[in-house]
């Protein structure tokens, strides 16, 4: 696969203070200097994974590739399809914290940027509350999930031009479908709801209690807990969504599974996107209803993830791999 990790975020915003206060309250990010009119978090040894910033699109995901040589030939592939790149300036490069970059839209407009080259920081990564870390080294900063208005239209663009991976699918309730770029189950998903934006990003944690401290913290906030606490049936992850300050969500997780994509298989999933709880906060009454009828049919059924989770491959990050033997 020519991309390789999702390498960082930014968000366009004026609720600076908002957004600092939530990425290292609630989060645990670590906010750097980066001047007036953005803000700029890290999540480990890079010099930044969150950028926030006044002048920035709603939402841009940045991939991550390995060199110039598979940033230059992703170039010539987009524009070979049809697809419009830029190449980024030094300044934008700067501002992204990496050596080089270009920037393009998806079929339906969503802002992307590939790089590669992320800098490194020069201090040790310090958390904005105590947790435990964030996992990430070569499975990148977590994953992206994009509401789509056609799902299927898309996919050629993803899987075909892009060259992600199909991790599974489903129709029900909505059309799903779920990418993967290294061996974290999904790096991206698209989720055919008929709308456009980002739906959320997701962060995994080093400790099941990085994310039950989180979930306490969520919930003095009025209106921040947008899901409670669940976990997911494909990727196993434990986590809670809270609500940004630019009203999507993060999902704040922990005990994704780890996949080799040599041998992984696509395959469609029935069970519906929770095993258990995720209680939908953010949905009226009887969207929620519908959504606790699917996770209790799967309890039902006594549908069960198994645990402890495999680890088939080294990630090749000790850290990573240490917390992948633990569980």
């Amino acid at each position: 696969m020519t991309i390789r990790a999702l390498g960082y975020m930014v968000i366009g915003s004026d609720r600076l203070s908002e957004w600092e206060g939530f990425a290292t309250g609630l989060l645990g990010m670590q906010r750097v200097d980066r001047g007036a009119g953005m803000r700029a978090f890290r999540m480990d040894d890079r010099a930044q994974r969150l950028l926030v910033s006044r002048e920035a699109a709603p939402a841009t995901i940045g991939w991550e590739v390995a060199d110039a040589a598979a940033l230059d030939a992703l170039a010539a592939r987009l524009e070979a399809a049809g697809t419009k790149v830029s190449r980024g300036s030094r300044a934008l490069a700067g501002e992204r914290q990496v050596t080089d970059l270009i920037l393009f839209q998806d079929p339906q407009g969503t802002p992307l940027e590939v790089f590669h080259g992320g800098l490194r920081a020069d201090t040790a990564f310090t958390p904005g509350r105590p947790i435990s870390g964030f996992l990430t080294g070569p499975l990148g900063m977590g994953h992206a999930v994009l509401h789509v208005a056609d799902a299927d239209a898309l996919m050629p663009f993803y899987r075909d031009l892009l060259g992600f991976g199909v991790s599974d699918w489903s129709r029900k309730p909505y059309p799903l479908y779920f990418f993967h770029v290294n061996g974290r189950h999904h790096s991206f998903a698209m989720v055919g709801s008929g709308q456009t934006g980002l739906h959320h990003f997701m962060v995994e944690l080093g400790a099941l209690d990085d994310v039950g401290q989180g979930h306490d913290i969520a919930r003095t906030e009025e209106g921040r807990l947008a899901y409670g606490l669940g976990r997911h049936t494909n990727d196993h992850v434990t986590s809670f969504y809270a609500r940004t300050p630019s009203d999507f969500f993060v999902e704040y997780g922990w005990g994704g599974q780890i996949i080799d994509p040599a041998t992984w298989q696509p395959h469609e999933t029935f069970d519906g996107p929770t095993l258990w709880g995720h209680e939908r906060f953010n949905l009226p009454e009887e969207d929620r209803a519908r959504m606790r009828a699917i996770a209790m049919d799967a309890a039902a059924r006594g549908v069960r993830v198994p645990n402890p989770r495999p680890a088939p491959f080294a990630t090749g990050c000790a850290w990573a791999d240490a917390v992948i033997r633990a569980e």
